[in-house]
């Protein structure tokens, strides 16, 4: 009976090492699935200020955020879009950026984006890193920003 319970766990191994790895590549695909969404989630939150849309800014924006900045923290929604009003003021847009890397977790709950910060002349003045979430209406939004001198 004992070589009996030996194959069959042997059996069960090997079945559940089966699943395991064609469970893999079906998580790759849908990590990046997900990091294409928040990609576009990013480039579209970089394109409020170059078109000066506060308010689609604001949109990008979770109700918890916390954006780390130069004269300290913002906490929540309605303080960072305040906070970056000024930003917003005048034809031309203070700053611009892009996603260069994201990267998004398995449970398709939160994602990475990082990426250059160009100054007005498109010059390279820094480095930004963005942590989204998805949110129950189906949008993900930034619950995390801060940016930094340019990274290597």
């Amino acid at each position: 009976m004992q070589k009996v319970d030996r194959h069959m766990k042997k059996k069960l191994i090997f079945v559940a090492a089966l699943l395991a790895l064609a469970w893999l590549p079906a998580v790759a695909a849908d990590t990046a699935e997900l990091a294409q969404q928040v990609r576009a989630a990013e480039t579209a939150f970089a394109r409020t200020m170059a078109d000066r849309d506060w308010a689609a800014f604001k949109a990008c924006i979770a109700v918890e955020a916390v954006f780390f900045g130069r004269k300290g923290v913002l906490r929540g929604r309605d303080a960072v879009a305040e906070g970056w009003k000024p930003y917003f003021e005048g034809i031309k847009a203070p700053f611009s950026w892009e996603p260069e890397q994201v990267e998004a977790l398995a449970s398709g709950t939160l994602a990475l984006s990082s990426g250059p910060v160009m100054d007005s002349e498109g010059k390279r003045s820094g480095t930004f890193q963005s942590v989204w979430r998805l949110e129950s209406d189906g949008r993900w939004r930034i619950v995390f920003d801060k940016g930094c001198p340019p990274c290597d």
